[in-house]
């Protein structure tokens, strides 16, 4: 994530409160198809599972999950501080963008997907969980389970900040889906994003916690006075920041051939949500080809950023 920064940035917008990266990277490394956590734990199951459910056997219809992740460190990085998680066994896929310089971004960010993803896999194994942060009545267990696993892993790198000194100011955007029978939950926090590719409709399901968002909103400045303002890289929320964490929240119903597509804004700052769709719509039939396009066309246009992205290919089951 380039030059980010979340204390207090309603109230104070200094340059000297956007973080910095180093400019220029000495070396290039592309991790596929899992993430580092997938590999460590071999937490990703077959791209070919049926998600299965308790709402699945009330009859909801059970969808069919493939996926591919990807991430790249860009043009201009020393190192990817980006991290996502995929498992169509669980329905559930996660991309994070971490910052604070130094190795806070990545510590942040990994820290944050191995967080959510093993409260999700241990409700798997255990229904029997407590909720530490309360029960959202609104939806099922397993998104709950998503939504802990985000509080939870804010409170982690909260206390890690405590511990150790040097990880001061270090912090992470984070955006989730989780699939469950025919329905989604996606939980945003900062500025990574999730789109959904259904039919002729390509569309954003996410609103930046950014600065920028937040004045286009108010139709303060332009679209295109957003893509190159100077705080362009600034947000307003993210883990890590403060104990208590606000999480947004949307239901969506899924459909049979429903592409979901989460990045981080070293894809999405810097194509065009046009060319993306484009490049979804080229590719439909291969989301390891997507999902490898993408990441080529955001090196192209300068590659500023590390990049992160994780399709998912959604069909109805047997």
């Amino acid at each position: 994530m380039v030059m980010k920064f979340f204390r207090n940035i309603v109230d104070s917008l200094s340059p000297t409160t956007q973080k910095q990266k180093p400019e220029k990277a000495t070396k290039k490394s592309v991790a596929s198809g899992l993430s580092a956590y997938d590999l460590s734990r071999n937490a990703n199951e077959s791209a070919e599972k049926i998600h299965n459910s308790p709402e699945a056997a009330r009859g909801v219809i059970r969808m069919k999950l493939r996926s591919f992740g990807i991430t790249d460190i860009g043009l201009k990085r020393t190192h990817n501080e980006d991290n996502f998680f995929r498992s169509d066994e669980l329905g559930m896929y996660l991309v994070a963008d971490g910052m604070g310089g130094h190795a806070a971004g990545e510590v942040a960010s990994s820290t944050s997907i191995q967080a959510v993803a093993e409260f999700a896999e241990k409700f798997a194994r255990d229904k029997s969980l407590t909720w530490p942060f309360g029960f959202d009545t609104r939806l099922s267990n397993e998104d709950n389970a998503l939504v802990t696993g985000i509080q939870l892993a804010n409170q982690t790198l909260c206390k890690m900040q405590q511990d150790r000194t040097e990880l001061n100011g270090m912090g992470t955007t984070l955006v989730g889906v989780r699939v469950t029978g025919d329905q989604a939950v996606i939980a945003h926090v900062g500025d990574s994003r999730v789109y959904r590719m259904r039919g002729s409709e390509f569309e954003l399901l996410t609103s930046d916690h950014s600065w920028v968002n937040e004045q286009l909103l108010k139709n303060i400045i332009t679209a295109e006075e957003a893509r190159t303002h100077r705080y362009r890289n600034v947000i307003t929320r993210a883990l890590g920041n403060r104990t208590e964490l606000e999480i947004d929240l949307r239901m969506e119903k899924v459909e049979d051939g429903d592409y979901f597509m989460l990045c981080s804004d070293g894809l999405s700052g810097m194509i065009e949500d046009h060319v993306i769709e484009e490049i979804m719509r080229t590719h439909s039939d291969s989301i390891r080809q997507a999902a490898n396009t993408l990441v080529a066309r955001a090196n192209e246009a300068g590659g500023h950023d590390n990049i992160s992205v994780v399709i998912v290919s959604c069909s109805a089951g047997e």
